[in-house]
């Protein structure tokens, strides 16, 4: 086995323990031989009954524990994908207005029309928030005729300062009593997280590895710039926005059920760089593996700081995407 091999498969190893840490630890600690026994009980496996720490382990940990590993490997190839296609080394998911446009169709959901659709209500809301702020931003980059990354960083953050502006709106004339409801999944959460809805983040998840993986001779052509890229043949323009909307519907349904956690996107793709490489059939899952373990660790964290009560997830990414960001910039000024 190469080392790079090697490293994979540690990792994988490391994210496997982390989640078996989520689903032991939270509010009260649970026997490894209880969890199994509850896995099991749920899937059908065992004659025993399920008891209630055993129904709290199948249909609340365990989901939340993958949730957090789906949800972050996503994030973490957006992540890959976009900083390629933009040359941007601080792209992430949440230049683009994908984020601001999900939190305003959720707000919409928690202050005014309530949960009209069951369970499915806000998440749907939310895609469909993420869905409509991205196509004003191809709208926006159509018009101008130009897929320039530049222009398309723009729009994006244009895009994101109306949605915000709107959510905001909603906060302020909507019910007060929601308040702590909706800053809480402003700033990202797996509280949401159950079997119903675990189809709507794998179906994510695979929407962007399949496409990266599909493309990755043409995102390694990018590395070297749009013309030596379209000299190989490469549609830069039709790649370039062809990605973003990939980029914009898996990002869509992880905001979803899971709120705007930030700098996943940003922190990653630079982690998986040092250990892969630029090119992207060993980066993107590199990629995936290392935003899984990521966000699976943070989660445990944002449960264990202040205990009992449960801490935004995304308030535990963004502390940490800011040291990065930190790091990152003062690397390149002392180069």
């Amino acid at each position: 086995m190469n080392g790079f091999g090697l490293r994979i498969v540690v990792g994988v190893v490391g994210l496997i323990s982390l989640i078996l840490l989520s689903v032991l630890h939270g509010t009260t600690s649970i026997p490894v031989s209880e969890a199994i026994s509850a896995i099991l009980s749920g899937i059908g496996i065992g004659s025993t009954e399920p008891t209630p720490m055993g129904r709290i382990i199948f249909d609340l940990r365990l989901p939340r524990a993958l949730f957090s590993a789906i949800i972050g490997a996503g994030l973490g190839v957006v992540g890959v994908v976009l900083q390629t296609t933009t040359r941007n080394d601080l792209a992430d998911p949440f230049l683009f207005g994908l984020s601001s446009g999900a939190a305003a169709g959720a707000v919409l959901v928690i202050t005014v029309t309530g949960d009209v659709l069951g369970i499915w209500t806000l998440p749907l809301a939310a895609f469909c928030g993420g869905i409509v702020a991205s196509g004003i931003v191809l709208a926006l980059v159509h018009r101008l005729r130009t897929s320039a990354p530049e222009k398309l960083v723009l729009a994006g953050l244009a895009v994101s300062f109306l949605f915000a502006a709107i959510t905001n709106y909603l906060i302020f004339s909507g019910d007060s009593r929601a308040a702590h409801s909706v800053i809480f999944w402003m700033l990202g959460g797996l509280g949401l997280a159950r079997w119903e809805t675990l189809p709507l983040v794998l179906i994510g998840l695979a929407i962007i590895l399949a496409y990266a993986f599909h493309k990755r001779r043409w995102l390694d052509a990018l590395l070297a710039g749009d013309v030596t890229a379209q000299s190989l043949g490469v549609p830069v323009q039709r790649l370039r926005m062809t990605m973003f909307l990939v980029a914009a519907l898996a990002t869509a349904t992880f905001v979803s059920v899971a709120g705007v956690i930030g700098f996943v996107g940003l922190m990653v793709p630079h982690l998986a760089r040092g250990v892969a490489g630029p090119l992207h059939w060993r980066l993107v899952p590199t990629a995936a593996l290392i935003g899984a373990t990521l966000l699976t660790a943070s989660d445990i964290l944002s449960r264990r700081l202040l205990a009992p009560q449960e801490l935004p997830v995304g308030i535990v990414t963004t502390s940490l995407g800011a040291l990065f960001v930190f790091v990152l910039l003062l690397g390149k000024r002392a180069h």
